[in-house]
């Protein structure tokens, strides 16, 4: 017997309507089993990895769109072949794509091409708006959390606390309190 299986991907835990909206719409669409995570596309996907373990011949994997499976036409076309190799069938809600049809498969690797270069596009856009905004003396960057908090995380130290409490406390990463405690920075 063949199943719909989901998989919802968000980038970080902060964006939970978004991943609720993926979760209702993957039942919706007659998901028995939903594969979910919260994680970067280049993080270690392991509910990515369950769910592909997971699928068996006949199966159909769900996901609302395009960025929640792949990260690059490179990684979109491994995912393709493993899902082929196993006979599984992948179906793309936005925009919709089924892979169960040659027309399917030739549109998924198009728009995973059109997808990649609009990634790099932007990216390059970024990159000079940045150059340029520093080249008018217009750009500072964001300001670190751990050098705003400088003087906490000093006056957490001289209180006898670990640089992992420091850290856990503060919301910051054990390097960052370090690196405060290290370079005397003052805010």
């Amino acid at each position: 017997m063949s199943a719909i299986v989901g998989y919802a991907r968000t980038s970080t835990t902060e964006q939970v309507a978004g991943f609720e909206a993926q979760l209702e719409t993957l039942k919706a669409q007659g998901c028995t089993k939903v594969f979910q995570e919260q994680v970067s596309s280049v993080g270690d996907r392991l509910q990515l990895r369950a769910c592909l373990d997971y699928l068996r011949e006949g199966d159909t994997l769900v996901v609302t769109k395009l960025d929640r499976l792949a990260r690059n036409v490179a990684h979109l076309g491994e995912l393709v072949a493993t899902l082929t190799a196993k006979g599984v069938a992948l179906r793309i809600l936005d925009p919709a794509i089924d892979t169960s049809t040659a027309t399917g498969k030739l549109l998924l690797h198009i728009m995973g091409s059109i997808a990649e270069f609009e990634r790099a596009m932007m990216l390059e856009r970024q990159r000079e708006g940045i150059a340029k905004a520093k080249a008018e003396g217009r750009y500072k960057g964001r300001t670190p959390t751990a050098m705003r908090q400088a003087q906490s995380i000093r006056q957490l130290a001289s209180e006898g606390l670990t640089k992992a409490a420091i850290a856990q406390r503060l919301g910051v990463s054990e390097r960052s309190v370090y690196r405060a405690l290290k370079q005397g920075w003052s805010n």
